[in-house]
């Protein structure tokens, strides 16, 4: 596979194994409801906030979306679209070195994209996915890139986003966008038979009418028909609600369409063809001419369920039809092009966060049509090019449908940005606003949740030195541990335990931070006999780290044990 360079590559292509590690602080003051919902904001460079993450989140996360600055030149953006940003030159300066003056705009783009992206990677579950918006000026160098990281094989595909009819340019009017897909293992994804879905648009709208009809009328179908009917045409022209008026007729199951029973005019001769009587002349129906769509054993099951999934004209004059109910089939693939226009993404944080508060937002919809297809109840998302914060509320959408929420983990570099525009719009798509923008100032219900606040310590993980800082925290250095170990994020269980955990049948135990205040020589912190004793079971291989050993080496055989002493035998690089 063709393989991209540019000016700079050879300088970052390993830079993410030399940023350090860094300790998440919480900044309770700047977080919202629940403090353990699982949902983070935190503020600083992301690379660096990646490496921070990465511990407590290696492949766990089953979506990651981002969207990057489209290095359009633009200075006059919020969240500075530009890569020669101060921020941006400064980190090349830095890691590239002189070989930076001489860069342009796309080598100084490939340049940051990449360490970013190569960390990404780490944090997708193997039946994950991530998706990334851009524009015509970097989307062939991000397909490069990302055909680079993370395997050709795992391109899903690039999907064109049309975001007006109208555009400035006096040659080509550029009305459209790019999201980038690709799998984190493709091939796992056939092999599971994965298919990405997402909920048609206007159905849950339409549901939620055709319920309220049903409260009203009861089992009185034909007025609901009736009413369903004047709804759908009372809808204004390209309202996606229109766009399901032939769901107009309705039984005891539910809402849905009277479909075509014929078989396919495919040159089969021997197509199903038998009676179906009309339940009310009780004589056979007419048959069409292809013969029926099913066979005759699936048709008597459909007439015997209660309501019947045929659906009948008057007499038997007339070709019966199947019954295709909304409910069933409210999803389909998401298209390769599709049209949303772009304002209303901007009129939607406006609302929240006032007039011009964030030029050219992404739509939440939108983005919550690409997480619902990828994303379960429980799974993580990850956006660390946070911004207004649209990810945070698209996961907040779809959380309204499950019962067990997603989570979301949103990176912003920008501190500013990160404390009143990310985090003030989760906080009140979360709490309910008033808008502050718009013609309607009708109050706006909250989606519920909470996020905690963070920051990135100033000083990292380990001394110049190489020791570990003395304010780290027996939780902090247990999940670098287990990372160093499995390279898996930890997941706590809460209990206070020196043994983290077993992963691939061994088990990894921690002794720091006085886990074992009750013995003597350094509050347990060095593997003894006697604190060997103490520790939690374990039948099978383990492994132990701690400050030091005093066990003999046919010991330490004879047990199973894999002595790793701390801080040296950490090796976190991903």
């Amino acid at each position: 596979m063709p393989s991209l360079n540019w000016i700079g590559k050879s300088a970052v292509v390993k830079h993410h194994k030399d940023v350090p590690y860094r300790l998440l602080e919480p900044v309770p003051q700047l977080s919202c409801g629940d403090p353990d919902s699982g949902n983070l904001i935190v503020q600083g460079d992301n690379l660096h906030a990646l490496k921070a993450l990465l511990p407590r989140y290696a492949g766990q996360v089953k979506c990651i979306y981002i969207d990057p600055p489209y290095n359009t030149g633009n200075e006059g953006w919020v969240y500075n679209d530009n890569v020669n940003s101060p921020e941006i030159r400064r980190w090349l300066g830095e890691v590239v070195g002189k070989e930076g003056e001489t860069l342009d705009r796309h080598d100084r783009w490939l340049c940051m994209m990449y360490p970013r992206l190569v960390l990404l990677k780490q944090f997708l579950r193997h039946d994950g996915a991530i998706f990334v918006s851009i524009d015509d000026n970097e989307v062939g160098n991000l397909q490069a890139l990302m055909r680079e990281v993370f395997g050709g094989a795992n391109e899903v595909a690039t999907i064109v986003w049309e975001k007006g009819k109208k555009g400035d340019s006096k040659l080509v009017s550029v009305t459209h966008e790019y999201i980038v897909a690709f799998a984190r293992n493709k091939a796992l994804l056939k092999e599971k038979k994965v298919r990405w879905r997402r909920k048609k648009p206007g159905v849950d709208a339409v549901l939620e009418h055709y319920e309220s009809l049903c409260k009203k009328h009861g089992d009185g179908h034909t007025t609901i028909r009736k009413e369903m009917m004047a709804w759908y045409r009372a809808l204004p022209k390209g309202d996606p609600r229109k766009g399901h008026k032939h769901y107009n007729w309705s039984d005891n199951r539910g809402l849905y369409f009277a479909a075509d029973f014929a078989g396919p005019d495919d040159g089969r001769e021997n197509r199903p063809r038998y009676p179906i009587s009309h339940p009310v002349t009780q004589l056979p129906c007419a048959m069409p001419s292809t013969g029926w769509r099913w066979e005759e054993d699936t048709t008597k099951a459909a007439l015997a369920e209660d309501p019947p999934r045929i659906h009948f004209g008057k007499d038997h004059t007339t070709i019966p039809n199947r019954k295709s109910y909304l409910f069933e089939i409210d999803e389909e693939p998401m298209m390769s092009v599709f049209y949303k226009d772009g304002r209303a993404a901007t009129l939607e944080v406006e609302a929240i966060l006032g007039a011009g508060a964030f030029p050219f937002p992404k739509d939440s919809e939108v983005i919550a049509d690409l997480l619902g297809m990828v994303v379960e109840p429980g799974d993580f998302v990850l956006d660390s090019f946070g911004g207004s914060g649209t990810t945070a509320h698209a996961v907040l959408r779809l959380n309204q449908d499950f019962e067990e929420p997603v989570h979301h983990i949103l990176v912003e570099l920008n501190d500013d940005v990160a404390r009143n525009k990310t985090r003030e719009r989760v906080r009140k798509a979360i709490e309910g606003y008033t808008p502050l923008a718009g013609k309607k100032r009708v109050h706006v219900a909250g989606l519920g949740g909470g996020f905690q606040f963070c920051k990135l310590s100033k000083e990292p993980l380990f001394t110049a030195d190489g020791q570990i800082r003395d304010d780290v925290t027996f939780a902090q250095l247990a999940e670098f541990v287990w990372f160093s170990e499995t390279g898996t994020g930890y997941k706590s269980t809460g209990k206070k335990s020196a043994k983290l955990g077993v992963h691939q049948g061994r088990a990894i135990y921690l002794l720091y931070n006085g886990i074992l205040d009750d013995l003597a020589i350094d509050s347990g912190n060095v593997l003894t006999g006697v604190v060997l004793d103490k520790l939690p079971k374990h039948d099978g291989p383990r492994v132990i780290y701690a400050a030091a050993c005093r066990l003999g080496t046919p010991r330490l055989n004879r047990e199973g044990i894999v002595f790793k002493q701390t801080p040296y035998a950490l090796d976190v690089s991903p």
